[in-house]
């Protein structure tokens, strides 16, 4: 396995709060986790990245076959480290290709038993959970919880599905809560459109053994274009956020709240500090002392780069659950695009993130760790 070390110390890491980007990071370790091979994967996309109650840190991709192609011939894959990410170990194929049916958008979540829940789907059309109560050794078979997407038909007409992708979260009450987003596509042919789309959650209260839907979160209109991929983080007040990707051209992130995670969402409105090349992003909350808590948002912010590329991966700090961002660092001024991040116990910071050579969407996932403490200086 190829590794690459940044040579150096860890000492300034986010040392200080500033609203403006400080030099690219050189001194973090960087891993490639997932990497294209010649007549096995064209591209490695759509990360998504846990932590076991072992510590065993569990890395997901769609390993897309052909080509890059979101309908692509792909297979959902993992791999697993249990020393920090310095080694990995095989390829498992999480659900194995089949024809015009290509399986992806992993969304994990660790609950509070141990149990490693991971919903995906195939074709845009059917979602499936499984589990794991081995470390992500070994998983149940599939079982298809489709239905619980055509709960929202009444309200949504959806033409297309989608978990995720990224983390999923557990509620403090126990409550297994994944982001998902629909779409009522204006074209079918010759493959369904993503848009326009819909946001949603959906949840279990029952440790994975059924799955309900929410409602919907959020709705494409003029004001708020055709959000989609987005991610969920429950703050100190038990009510859920959920940060959003849009296809709006003011190229910034979407919020909105819910007070369970599943209704009575908010109105969604834009985080003026969050750029969105229109990419996903992810977002994560990170225990500090005294029982407090920050925010931890990563994407990739070109906004000063012509033409909004992704590129220039940043992590931003929120001390006041998403008000302000005062904290903000590049972790890679390069070719960036989704990304997933996951906290140890001991304070160490796991992101998994997209990039590339510089040729189209020949992507490689590549982990960046750092230490928590030099984060919160």
């Amino acid at each position: 396995m190829k590794q690459i070390i940044f040579i150096g110390i860890i000492l300034s890491l986010f040392g200080c709060k500033t609203t403006k980007q400080s030099a690219t990071v050189t001194n973090v370790d960087s891993t490639i986790v997932f990497a294209p091979k010649a007549g096995e994967y064209a591209s490695m996309r759509i990360p998504a990245l846990v932590i076991s109650k072992k510590g065993t840190l569990l890395a997901f991709c769609e390993g897309r076959i052909n080509n890059a192609s979101d309908w692509g011939d792909m297979n959902l894959l993992l791999r697993r480290s249990e020393d920090g990410g310095k080694t990995w170990g095989e390829y498992q194929i999480i659900a194995a290709k089949k024809a015009g049916e290509p399986a992806g958008n992993p969304a994990p979540v660790v609950a509070a038993d141990g149990t490693i829940h991971l919903l995906y789907q195939r074709d845009y059309a059917r979602a499936y959970h499984t589990q794991s109560t081995d470390d992500g050794l070994t998983w149940s078979v599939a079982e298809d919880i489709t239905a619980t997407f055509d709960r929202f038909k009444p309200t949504y007409n959806w033409k297309v599905l989608a978990t995720g992708p990224g983390h999923a979260i557990q509620l403090k009450n126990g409550r297994l809560l994944a982001s998902v987003w629909l779409a009522d596509s204006d074209k079918l042919q010759p493959r369904r459109s993503h848009g326009p789309s819909a946001i949603a959650t959906i949840y279990s209260d029952d440790n994975g053994k059924t799955w309900n839907n929410g409602v919907i979160a959020a709705d494409n209109t003029p004001e708020f274009k055709n959000p989609n991929e987005n991610m969920a983080v429950q703050l100190n007040d038990g009510s859920v956020m959920l940060n959003i990707r849009t296809g709006s051209p003011v190229h910034r992130r979407g919020i909105l709240y819910s007070p369970d995670g599943i209704s009575n969402w908010s109105k969604p409105v834009y985080d003026t500090a969050l750029f969105d090349p229109v990419c996903m992003a992810s977002i994560i909350k990170v225990p500090l002392k005294n029982n407090k808590n920050a925010l931890l948002f990563i994407n990739p912010d070109s906004r000063d780069i012509p033409k909004n590329p992704r590129r220039n991966l940043v992590a931003k700090l929120s001390y006041d659950e998403g008000k302000t961002w005062p904290v903000q660092k590049v972790l890679a001024a390069g070719a960036a695009g989704y990304s997933d991040v996951t906290v140890a116990p001991d304070g160490t910071i796991y992101c998994l993130y997209e990039t590339n050579d510089g040729k189209d969407w020949n992507y490689t996932l590549m982990l960046k760790r750092f230490r928590k403490e030099n984060l919160f200086k």
